[in-house]
């Protein structure tokens, strides 16, 4: 499998998830159905199958947190010099040529795109267009309504 990017801060929220998933959930659970367990009858209990059900999710998704953890490309932007250059992990403050309106994005990896806070995944189109590009550049991409001119007006790397 090849290596997905993740910034240090999606992969330290991971390892933070891992964290909580192993040493509150789990055992958490691992109480409830005990509890259950005492109450007799386990094929008409409810609370039982319930735990399981909850046991069966959080033990999956351990295995998916660690195995994208264990894939990951951690890219620390902050240690890159790229000169001016969008690249994975670059904060971008943008100015819709037609709209004459502000915007800034982070390139993030899959995992961490989140629209409302800004967070842009790296294969979006907005993303693709964007990569390799410097201040003053123009990036077209291509959206349902047509083509968006956005005009690089800052790259961070924060």
């Amino acid at each position: 499998m090849s290596k997905v990017p993740l910034t240090v801060q999606g992969a330290e929220r991971l390892r933070e998830e891992l964290q909580r998933l192993k040493t509150v959930d789990r055992p958490k659970v691992i109480e409830a159905i005990a509890e259950a367990r005492a109450h007799g009858d386990l094929k008409e209990n409810a609370e039982y199958h319930a735990a399981r059900e909850q046991q069966s999710f959080i033990e999956g998704r351990i295995k998916e947190v660690e195995g994208k953890l264990s894939h990951a490309q951690i890219i620390d932007v902050t240690k890159l010099d790229a000169n001016g250059t969008v690249v994975f992990g670059a904060t971008v403050e943008l100015l819709d040529v037609d709209t004459d309106e502000e915007l800034e994005y982070r390139i993030v990896g899959d995992d961490e795109a989140d629209i409302k806070n800004g967070l842009i995944s790296i294969s979006s189109p907005i993303a693709r267009a964007l990569i390799g590009k410097q201040v003053d550049d123009v990036a077209q991409v291509q959206t349902p309504k047509g083509i968006r001119e956005l005009e690089i007006v800052e790259v961070k790397y924060i």
